[in-house]
Parts: structure tokens; sequence; C-alpha cells
């Protein structure tokens, strides 16, 4: 698989504008980065390493034939964005030239199969857009995106008290 000229010269102008662009309203205190620290408990400087990402899957999409899958973690900034619907249907379609379509899955064995291989040939597109692996930390392997389902839950912590399990990563 290679990237078509056609391709590489619309990534290079769509990550260009996509790297510039601001989630934020102009007046904003707390930023779309702060949001998504404070929301998946991450340390800013990962949320910012997240919002990278998702800028970049956004890009792949638009340039992709296929369908593609994101990681969970861009996933949550892609969910995010999507809250921010003035932004997102306003300036960042028009960036992207396209809307881009968020849906849930149907379920079934169907489609979890086809979002492994969705995220496979994300994966396989990111190294040949970028010239370089994916982070590991964002885009895990296939088998830890998808084999721990009912993982995550939305929980009130002024309510509850969590515990992080000592054998776990």
């Amino acid at each position: 698989m290679e990237l078509t000229t056609a391709q590489r010269e619309r990534l290079e102008g769509l990550l260009h504008r996509a790297c510039a662009f601001s989630f934020d309203y102009p007046d904003a205190l707390f930023t779309f980065s702060d949001r998504l620290a404070r929301d998946n408990g991450w340390s800013p400087d990962y949320a910012i390493r997240v919002e990278r990402e998702y800028r970049r899957f956004a890009c792949l999409v638009i340039i992709s034939d296929q369908q593609l899958t994101p990681s969970d973690q861009v996933d949550q900034a892609w969910h995010l964005h999507l809250i921010f619907t003035r932004n997102y249907w306003g300036p960042w379609t028009e960036l992207l030239g396209e809307p881009l379509h968020h849906g849930p899955t149907p379920g079934g064995t169907k489609a979890a199969n086809r979002y492994r291989t969705n995220y496979e040939a994300t994966k396989a597109l990111y190294r040949l857009a970028f010239e370089e692996e994916p982070p590991a930390d964002i885009w895990p392997s296939t088998k830890l995106r998808f084999d721990r389902p009912d993982r995550f839950v939305r929980l009130d912590t002024q309510k509850h008290i969590i515990l992080k399990k000592p054998w776990s990563n």
C-alpha cells in the first residue's frame, strides 16, 4: 500500500491547517486539552499529545478510501470535540472539507471484527503517512484496544473513591 501523490498533497495541506486550528473558544479559560485531561484523568501533557493524534487521525480519515478506527484515547478527544458543536460542525468541518461523522457500533462479532481490521488499517496508514510508528501509549496494540470490554464507566469522583488495583498497569 502506498499513498498517491494526490493523497500525500492533500494530507500535507490538511495537516498544516489542522495543526494550526484551535478547538477552543476565543475567551476560554478552560481549554479543550484541559477538559480532555480532567475528563480522562490524564496529565496535561498527555492530553495535548492525544489532541495532536486526534488531529492526525481526522486528516487520515479524510484522505483514506477505507473506514478507519481510532484508538480509545483518540476516540475520547473526538467525543469531546463533538460536544463543541459550533466548532465541530462549523470551522472544523470546513477545514476538513467534508463532515467527519461518528457512529456507535451496531454490536456483534461481525462489527467487532470489522473494527479490529479497521484499527489495524488505521495504524498501517499512520505509518505510511507519517513515516513513524504511532505512539504506543496512545495507539496500543489491537489486543489491548479491543480485548478489555466493559472496563469503563462514568463515575462521580466527588461521591466515590477510586483505588487502582495493585496488579494493573
